[in-house]
């Protein structure tokens, strides 16, 4: 799907610093049919008519590359192709960005934006972990070599910031109790799946793990050291079968009260 004359055709283009392979497929736990994540870390202007041209002479069909930011202010733009039959998606980044988020990893700070496709919100060090876990295929300059040396080593700062964000879940399980005793199911779903969110965030910051998106959290928090036993299965149990009446929204709301207080060491 990605040879070396693509990359090479890649960094020819016009504010092209790096390209990197990025998803499951870099980390190794993809499966057959898993898209392939071609991440294209630019700087100033990115020449995007060069850029599909090159999409147009790979793709199997007709490919609409968009201008950076044209999916919104995260998740950069880009495009998605088919090659061969296969999915593979061409992702922006600003390399510039991604310097100033691992500052900000460093001491500790990070955001939650809205960013279409991502339901829990995007979490800004994703742009590190991005980085941390990607396989690099193309650097002329080394630059994005040697930030993924530096992001190996996940910031301890960040993990007392994520830790500290713990608090929300319990906010959040407040919420979710008045919800249940109005029978408002989708208010406590969507307070649920929030707090299971921000959860899996300080499990992942705690043992110094990168996370970069809600797809397989709950799975890759339960194999964490330190995890509550059985936490995977429970927290989808919970999503999965919250409730309809007050009574069986209040059972779930207990349920998920515990294993918070587990996660986070806190008191029930």
């Amino acid at each position: 799907m990605i040879d070396d004359e693509l990359v090479g055709r890649l960094l020819a283009v016009d504010g092209v610093v790096a390209v990197a392979l990025g998803g499951s497929r870099a980390r190794g736990e993809h499966r057959p049919d898993s898209d392939w994540d071609l991440g294209l870390y630019y700087r100033g202007e990115l020449d995007v008519p060069a850029l599909r041209a090159v999409a147009a002479s790979v793709a199997d069909d007709e490919t609409e590359l968009t201008a950076p930011g044209g999916w919104g202010p995260w998740v950069d733009g880009g495009g998605w192709l088919r090659v061969g039959g296969t999915a593979v998606d061409w992702l922006y980044r600003d390399l510039d960005r991604v310097h100033r988020v691992w500052a900000d990893c460093r001491a500790g700070r990070y955001t939650v934006g809205v960013q279409a496709g991502h339901p829990l919100g995007f979490y800004s060090h994703a742009y590190a972990g991005e980085v941390a876990l990607c396989r690099v295929l193309g650097d002329p300059t080394g630059e994005l070599t040697a930030l993924r040396a530096r992001v190996g080593a996940y910031p301890p700062a960040l993990a007392a910031a994520l830790v500290a964000g713990g608090w929300e879940a319990g906010f959040l399980l407040a919420a979710a109790a008045k919800g249940a005793a109005a029978g408002d199911c989708g208010y406590v779903a969507g307070c649920l799946f929030r707090a299971v969110g921000v959860v899996v965030h300080a499990l992942h910051g705690r043992a110094g793990r990168w996370l970069i998106n809600e797809k397989g959290m709950i799975a890759s928090a339960g194999r964490l050291p330190g995890a509550p036993v059985d936490f995977a299965r429970r927290a989808q149990g919970l999503l999965g079968a919250v409730g309809r009446t007050p009574a069986e929204l209040a059972d779930t709301v207990a349920d998920a009260r515990r294993l918070v207080a587990e996660a986070l060491d806190a008191p029930v």
